[in-house]
């Protein structure tokens, strides 16, 4: 729900390595622009022909071999890919569920740049932002601040809700959430909220943002490395092919995470995880065309529901450690009020 509209946020503005991408993706553009080590070259008229050993860029005789038959080029080669991977393992860690994952953002990073992006959150929704201390708000913010009670994470937390009928939620790296009002309709129950909430927070206490962030500068910077060998135009297919193979798969690692740690939260906080079903119930039936899964940042509502049917019995045995009461007792008619005033108001 939230690391694609982080991304778009932070998409306003240029970073280092976008700049190169820029460039590197420019080179197929300019007409008899020289590539280094690459194994195409332009001639004068526009028209690419094979470097070889017997002519140069310019149609010259030459007898230099190529590059990559130079000794000092697999020398070259071979630091860098030592290097690149020592650097590589070095930043390998455990995600909270013991999934290993590349991580070479550091904790500062990330606030900052989620500090950023909420600015530029506030400015965009500024108008749309439900007024603090209405019943709305209030709502929401018990919620909230219950199960992140519940995780133990120290952070600046802040909670807004976006008078939006969009039935989404999202989380900033440094506690930054937002709730457009269209999805109170769905969540139906403080329980309900309690899972979309669960989930966001759950992104913020796995690290999801950095996790995401660190495997792009990876492929952009084997992207960037790859065209220095081979045509620009191949960094089109690779990016396609990189986001099917790695992006998106990892995205809908991160969401299942989120999903399995938000349903513990959930129980930890006394909410009834086993209302995480209906919700996703009625998310599914929310959905007018959903894509398929290989192609979507998210697992399918199915999938889902699948998966958290499983991890139920964990969710209530951890439930009843935190000597939670009764789930029927819990929906007690205070909470059935601040439930009518909700869809009332949303």
């Amino acid at each position: 729900m939230s690391l694609g509209v982080f991304r778009h946020a932070l998409g306003r503005s240029s970073s280092g390595l976008g700049h190169w991408i820029g460039m590197v993706g420019q080179q197929k553009r300019v007409p008899g622009m020289v590539r280094a080590f690459g194994s195409q070259w332009p001639s004068r008229n526009g028209t690419y022909h094979r470097f070889s050993n017997t002519q140069d860029p310019w149609g010259r005789r030459s007898n230099k071999p190529p590059i990559w038959q130079s000794r000092r080029f697999w020398y070259v080669t071979g630091t860098v890919g030592v290097g690149g991977t020592v650097y590589y393992q070095a930043h390998i860690e455990e995600s909270p569920t013991g999934r290993r994952r590349f991580i070479n953002i550091s904790r500062e990073t990330e606030v900052s740049m989620g500090a950023q992006s909420y600015r530029q959150v506030l400015a965009q929704y500024g108008k749309l932002i439900v007024p603090s201390g209405t019943p709305v708000d209030r709502y929401v913010q018990r919620i909230a601040q219950r199960v992140i009670a519940a995780t133990g994470m120290d952070a600046d937390w802040e909670v807004h809700v976006i008078e939006s009928p969009e039935r989404n939620a999202f989380v900033l790296p440094g506690g930054k959430i937002f709730v457009f009002s269209g999805i109170l309709h769905v969540t139906e129950s403080e329980d309900g909220l309690a899972t979309v909430l669960a989930h966001e927070i759950a992104h913020q206490y796995a690290r999801h943002t950095a996790e995401q962030m660190s495997r792009q500068m990876l492929v952009t910077l084997a992207l960037v490395v790859a065209s220095l060998f081979v045509d620009p135009s191949v960094l089109d297919l690779g990016r396609a092919t990189g986001k099917l193979l790695l992006d998106l798969p990892n995205s809908r690692d991160c969401e299942s995470e989120a999903d399995r740690l938000g349903l513990m939260f959930m129980a930890a906080a006394c909410y009834d995880p086993r209302q995480a079903v209906g919700f996703w119930e009625r998310m599914r039936a929310e959905e007018k065309v959903a894509p398929p899964q290989f192609l979507s940042t998210h697992p399918s509502s199915g999938s889902r529901i699948d998966n958290i049917r499983q991890w139920l019995p964990e969710a209530m045995d951890k439930r009843n450690t935190a000597s939670c009461p009764d789930p029927l007792l819990t929906d007690s008619f205070f909470s059935r009020l601040g439930n009518s005033k909700v869809s009332g108001w949303a």
